[in-house]
């Protein structure tokens, strides 16, 4: 139920980030049969060598890879990931920089694994982060509990999804006046 609702929330979050301006960023977690990531065979099979399993999630080409009750739009950037993070072996920091992105919102799932290092590389990459804790969930209620204390300590400001839009809301007329600037348009 709590990972039915955080992705609900997450869908609602899209809308408002749409309707607001804000850029829209999609990670998409992809195992590639042919070049499986090692760490999840040592983790499920405690050999980095071991063939990929077929109770494998994610794999690139099976329903377990498919977006899940929400698909970005036309336009939206979409950032394959083999790993935990958003930004390890992808160009996220690259394409965030390029476009002069200046603090992130990570929601999604799951908050102990994927939103937590994805938001503490964001971090240390040098961008604030903040994170929804009603769009993000763990399959286990106290672990997604800890892992947000965690992430308060250290990486995140964590917050609701009704006041990251109040804040995007704020930002907006700010954002567009310094993405005008950066680009020589008159104000």
């Amino acid at each position: 139920a709590a990972v039915a609702a955080a992705v609900e929330r997450c869908g609602e979050l899209v809308q408002s980030a749409r309707a607001a301006g804000v850029p829209v960023y999609w990670i998409e977690l992809g195992t590639d049969p042919a070049a499986p990531w090692r760490a999840s065979n040592w983790l499920r099979a405690g050999d980095l060598d071991a063939p990929l399993s077929p109770d494998e999630p994610c794999v690139i080409g099976t329903p377990g890879a498919e977006w899940y009750r929400l698909s970005p739009a036309p336009g939206e950037l979409r950032t394959r990931k083999t790993g935990y993070s958003g930004f390890l072996g992808t160009d996220l920091a690259a394409e965030l920089r390029r476009r002069g992105i200046r603090w992130l919102s990570v929601v999604g799932l799951t908050t102990e694994c994927c939103i937590a290092a994805t938001a503490t590389d964001a971090i240390q990459l040098g961008w604030p982060v903040l994170i929804a804790d009603d769009a993000t969930a763990a399959y286990d209620l106290e672990l997604h509990e800890h892992a947000l204390a965690q992430l308060a300590l250290n990486v995140a400001v964590i917050g609701s999804s009704a006041e990251i839009t109040a804040l995007w809301l704020e930002s907006a007329p700010q954002h567009d006046a310094a993405l005008r600037q950066q680009n020589g348009v008159p104000a």
